[in-house]
């Protein structure tokens, strides 16, 4: 087999991104993540249409049902009455909902941060070296319940917490390939022919350090979702009457001797989307990984 410099390779052209997803597609364990993922994504999206019931409406007289105990309620009821598979419909969508906002907001600051310091060196790396520093002696979980403390729980007060910790990660991911980058021939090309700084860095650079903020992205949605069940399991995440997963675990420690289903289906939930994301995102590493070929 030859390859010429143009890429091509016994006469078909292959594209970096055709060989990434030939690689992606051969990862049974990659495919079954993106296919869990694009599950829990519909219902997200369809949570309208496809929850039988609203998830806040209440019906006091069927507290406390059992799973399969009334045709109308799969899953059963909650403490108040509220049909728990449409909650957990919901609970899909406030997941979803706060690791892409968070991972959103990561990178909206991480690597715009990453690439200046990594890029311009000197004194503005050193600040934002330090900067960095600071920020990962915080627990990122303990800094965001005080932040939660002080602005009080919800929806967006969560994604401000998780996200403004989340940033940190990226930010130094950022740095470090620009540090490499900004070494490259054609970097140092550009800087001789004139080329713009900004295009340099936001055009040539950033293109070439996408994959692993990719792959850092998607591994970074799982434990999103993770910190915000945490956080609504001990009360300070989502507000009611809107769902969440680690608020209807939490909320069950009362009941969950006897009403088994209100611990267990959200835990499956979450167990299910942590996974689904983690297959992915090592998937996603090894396709965008031009030396890995699995056999």
């Amino acid at each position: 087999m030859t390859q010429s410099l143009d890429g091509e390779i016994d006469g078909v052209h292959r594209s970096f991104w055709a060989d990434a997803r030939r690689r992606f597609v051969r990862n049974r364990l990659a495919v079954a993540g993106l296919a869990l993922v694009g599950a829990i994504s519909f219902l997200a999206l369809f949570a309208d249409v496809l929850a039988p019931f609203p998830y806040d409406h209440a019906y006091f007289d069927k507290v406390l049902l059992a799973p399969l105990q009334h045709p109308d309620h799969l899953l059963g009821t909650d403490e108040v009455g509220r049909d728990y598979l449409s909650r957990l419909i919901y609970g899909a969508r406030t997941s979803l909902t706060v690791s892409l906002l968070v991972q959103a907001l990561a990178v909206l600051i991480g690597v715009p941060v990453g690439a200046l310091a990594g890029y311009f060196g000197g004194r503005l790396d050193f600040v934002v070296t330090r900067i960095i520093d600071v920020m990962t002696a915080f627990p990122s979980l303990l800094f965001a319940i005080l932040i939660i403390s002080v602005l009080e729980g919800g929806l967006a007060t969560i994604i401000v917490a998780l996200g403004i910790t989340g940033w940190i990660g990226i930010a130094r991911l950022t740095r470090a390939q620009f540090l490499t980058l900004r070494e490259q021939e054609y970097a140092l090309a550009a800087r001789a022919l004139g080329v713009p700084t900004r295009k340099i860095i936001f055009r040539d650079l950033l293109l070439n350090a996408l994959t692993p903020i990719l792959v850092a992205v998607s591994f970074g949605i799982p434990s999103t979702i993770f910190a915000e069940a945490g956080l609504s399991f001990i009360g300070l995440g989502i507000n009611d009457p809107m769902a969440s997963w680690g608020k209807m675990v939490g909320v069950s420690n009362a009941y969950v001797r006897i009403y088994w289903h209100l611990a267990l289906f959200p835990t499956i939930a979450i167990a299910l989307t942590m996974l689904g994301f983690s297959f992915l995102g090592d998937g996603l590493r090894d396709a965008l990984d031009p030396k890995y070929d699995r056999p």
